[in-house]
């Protein structure tokens, strides 16, 4: 089982920049493929981009492709997501999540474990 703590949300102007961690207990934090996801207001949650375990493949949805990057330390059991140029429809509530697998997934229903979300709010 792994606990995840998200951090770094946040308010900032469009066009200014933010980066998310996600903080894993435990030591098997390596044995897990890790996502992004967001909700906003009166909205489903969205997948935001994804990682395997060993980080070298990655997803992103085509909304934030070019502007938000995802990574992940091991080492330091953290999962991080950059996020440049934003918009104001990137304001929503972010969650990183942990599936017990390899491969990355866009779907949320394949995820086992969740953090409890950090809020970014971007202004016009």
């Amino acid at each position: 089982q792994v606990q995840l703590v998200e951090s770094g949300g946040g308010l900032v102007q469009a066009g200014g920049s933010l980066r998310l961690s996600c903080a894993a207990s435990g030591r098997t934090f390596s044995s897990y493929a890790m996502g992004w996801f967001r909700q906003a207001p009166g909205k489903e949650r969205e997948s935001v981009a994804a990682i395997t375990r060993s980080g070298y493949s990655t997803y992103y949805a085509d909304s934030v492709k070019g502007r938000f990057t995802i990574s992940r330390d091991n080492a330091k059991n953290t999962l991080y997501l950059q996020m440049n140029s934003l918009k104001p429809e990137d304001t929503a509530v972010y969650y990183c999540a942990a599936r017990r697998s390899t491969g990355w997934d866009w779907r949320d229903t394949k995820y086992d474990y969740w953090g409890q979300g950090t809020q970014v709010t971007v202004s016009s």
